[in-house]
């Protein structure tokens, strides 16, 4: 496979002009394309659930507690109570701490450094712990909070930023409900965890995954709804398994990203996406450069434990991939380069990640042209806006020569 060289931009920092592929300043680069962040996040105020949750919840709702060393710890009932540190961030790093909250102005003068015109948005902080409870009255209760809180702040702006809603899918008829709930609001996304049940819930539930029948009827009404179904990764279980050296890394890569191969393999295998052609499934956060890896690793299985494998599927797991299936990324260069050998270029999503340590914000255009040199331009318009525009629903603007489709005007 001949790949061309990607450019080595220097960095911003510098002053230095940055040039992308063909001689273009990377500075351009946001103008040429419409952009929309597939992965963005928003931070909530700290008595979001307070205000919202049923009284009957309220002591058990995520909170911080002082030790008597004067040490802050916040304590969520299904995780292992996470010592609060106070970091003296500087520069960039300080910069990111401090974003991602609801200032409109702000936040979208931050967008406008990276040329994003659209988002998709989930939650940041305690609004990620909404599923981390082993009750799931609660975990109902926490993301209905949590999408009423979206419906307020942002329920007037969804053309430009969509959230998607929380869905807690352990009590299937109450998630039902909210599915429905949210998409009469005009939400157009849906979020689940990684996992149904939260791996403290105990063994029992824990072992039952996305495959169970049980979760059929919520399938049947995601399909009815015809909004994209989402998984944010570091959900459904507590991702700081390990301690010790090399803990953040290991956590991050072993028990927050890899994970998320597992409810691909639930949808693409066990009939689910066969059973509801409609519903459309994927991974936020994950990246990308595991897909082709997995593909191979479906139809593989598939295929050589045909005489294990039920139930016997009309195609091969990948192709319910390519049909139905996203992932997003912020910066993957394996994943890009093999995106068009294994025909993905449709699949794949980019976001920044904002206002995240590890996202592209504010250096996604050199992280773009230090990435993409051998994607076509068509390629780069679907992984750069239109695959997430045709999934979320988000208009192209007139102002670009192109359509939803990647048409000419």
């Amino acid at each position: 496979m001949a790949i061309a060289p990607p450019p080595t931009p220097t960095n911003r920092s510098t002053g230095t002009t940055v040039m992308g592929e063909s001689g273009i300043p990377t500075s351009e680069i946001p103008q040429r394309y419409f952009m929309v962040s597939a992965d963005n996040h928003l931070n909530g105020p700290p008595d979001l659930f307070e205000k919202r949750v049923d009284k009957r919840f309220r002591h058990r709702l995520p909170r911080q507690e002082v030790d008597e060393n004067g040490v802050k710890w916040s304590i969520t009932e299904g995780l292992r109570p996470m010592k609060i540190r106070d970091f003296k961030l500087s520069g960039e790093d300080r910069e990111r701490s401090m974003g991602g909250y609801f200032d409109w102005e702000k936040r979208w003068a931050d967008h406008g450094r990276d040329g994003v015109d659209a988002e998709v948005v989930f939650p940041n902080g305690g609004g990620l712990m909404a599923w981390a409870t082993p009750d799931p009255r609660l975990a109902t209760a926490l993301c209905r909070a949590q999408n009423d809180w979206y419906y307020e702040v942002v329920g007037d702006h969804f053309d430009r930023t969509m959230p998607a809603a929380l869905i807690a899918p352990a009590d299937v008829d109450e998630a039902i409900k909210e599915v429905e709930r949210t998409v009469k609001m005009g939400f157009r996304a849906l979020n689940i965890p990684v996992r149904p049940f939260h791996e403290s819930a105990g063994a029992k539930s824990s072992q039952i995954g996305y495959n169970s029948p049980m979760f059929e009827p919520l399938w049947n009404a995601i399909e009815d709804a015809d909004v994209p179904l989402t998984c944010h990764v570091a959900t459904g279980k507590d991702p700081r398994t390990a301690s010790g050296e090399g803990g953040a890394v290991i956590n991050y890569v072993t028990h927050a990203l890899t994970p998320a191969i597992e409810p691909f393999t639930h949808f693409c295998a066990s009939g689910i996406l066969e059973r509801h052609p409609k519903l459309r499934f994927g991974t936020v956060e994950s990246g990308i450069g595991f897909v082709p890896w997995m593909l191979s690793g479906m139809d593989e299985a598939y295929e050589k434990h045909h005489f294990w494998v039920f139930p016997k599927l009309k195609m091969l797991p990948s192709e319910y991939f390519r049909q139905q299936c996203f992932a997003t990324f912020q910066e993957d260069p394996a994943g890009i380069m093999l995106a068009r050998d294994y025909q993905i270029t449709k699949n794949g999503l980019w976001g920044s990640d904002y206002p995240h340590h590890e996202g592209s914000w504010p250096h996604s255009d050199e992280a773009i042209a230090r990435t993409m040199g051998n994607l076509t331009e068509e390629e780069r318009r679907d992984v750069l806006g239109l695959n997430a525009a045709r999934l979320f629903g988000f208009e192209v603007p007139d102002k670009y020569s192109y359509d939803i489709d990647g048409n000419d005007r």
